[in-house]
């Protein structure tokens, strides 16, 4: 039996957080650190002063796509080191393998919005088809034709702080990514991306555990994606365990390790989005037979936008007529 193959193309837009003036974002509130009341002593003046400096130029460090998967592969050498022993729950999470065999789908069916689809099972108000439009349907096919069916665009929300992008800047100032998340659902949004890279974009694994609960109080078609800089499949198990619905894979990191990290995220049950940006990455994760291939007009490696690149690489997809 052929795999269920669902692709799924969008260029990626990163909506400021702070332009939604009706949320209740709060500002971060300083560390406790750096609300210590300064002393009276003037000679402790100088030592202040350095610090500050030394804390700005860690701040301010412009961290690019290499580094970020270096530091971040140290990361998981000690966070393998962490969560070792086999009856640890992220280990666990990893080996649980998915016997059902219709998977939920649920990531998939956000992006394509197929609860608006009148003539799909997931729609509220679905009513089997008719012996007559069957037939009409059929006979369509076979001179070449189908119907034309409309969707409304798939809404993607982007939480984060900042990011790799666009170093040195803040989007926005927010406690807490789960209160975000609903809010986008709320606002009509299919999928949120959960930033955990602290480095890169401000987040942390408890706010995407935030986000899950949060979004589920709001919708239950929606989807919640792990978005951090994968570099080890323990990752995977994080998502998991955190109840993510699916994690993004970025193809320029992973290379030809790519298809082990969708084989052991299909096993576990576990969806994806595989960014890609160049023809090869495209063509790789096709042939990975990746569920999902995000096309962004960002090239990683190059740090530069190229707008047209996701109109370029269109006529790549299955059904695409390119």
């Amino acid at each position: 039996m052929a795999p269920r193959i669902i692709i799924t193309i969008f260029s990626l837009i990163i909506l400021p957080l702070h332009a939604f003036t009706q949320l209740p974002l709060q500002v971060l509130q300083p560390s406790k650190s750096s609300r210590k009341s300064p002393t009276a002593s003037s000679s402790s003046q100088p030592t202040t002063t350095t610090a500050t400096k030394k804390t700005t130029k860690l701040y301010n460090y412009h961290e690019d796509l290499n580094s970020a998967v270096y530091r971040k592969e140290h990361e998981m050498k000690k966070l393998n080191e962490q969560h070792s022993s086999t009856s640890d729950p992220i280990r666990m999470a990893m080996g649980y393998i998915l016997e059902d065999s219709n998977p939920p789908m649920k990531l998939a069916k956000a992006l394509r919005r197929v609860y608006d689809d009148p003539d799909h099972e997931s729609n509220p108000n679905y009513q089997p088809k008719s012996e007559d439009k069957l037939k009409r349907e059929e006979k369509l096919l076979q001179y070449g034709m189908q119907d034309a069916v409309m969707r409304r665009g798939c809404f993607v929300v982007d939480v984060k702080r900042r990011s790799l992008s666009r170093p040195g800047e803040t989007f926005a100032r927010f406690d807490d990514s789960g209160m975000v998340s609903g809010a986008m659902i709320s606002l009509g949004a299919d999928v949120v991306f959960v930033n955990v890279d602290y480095q890169s974009y401000g987040g942390d694994i408890s706010e995407l555990r935030s986000a899950v609960k949060a979004v589920k109080r709001v919708s239950d078609k929606a989807a919640v994606v792990m978005k951090d800089i994968v570099v080890d499949e323990i990752q995977l198990g994080l998502a998991k365990d955190a109840g993510a619905d699916g994690i993004l894979l970025i193809a320029s990191v992973l290379g030809p390790a790519l298809p082990n990290f969708l084989d052991l995220a299909t096993a576990i049950g576990l969806e994806t989005i595989v960014e890609c940006h160049t023809r090869n990455e495209v063509q790789a994760a096709l042939d990975a037979l990746a569920q999902n291939i995000l096309v962004s007009n960002y090239d990683r490696i190059e740090q530069r936008y190229y707008p047209e690149q996701a109109y370029k690489l269109a006529g790549m997809f299955p059904g695409s007529g390119g």
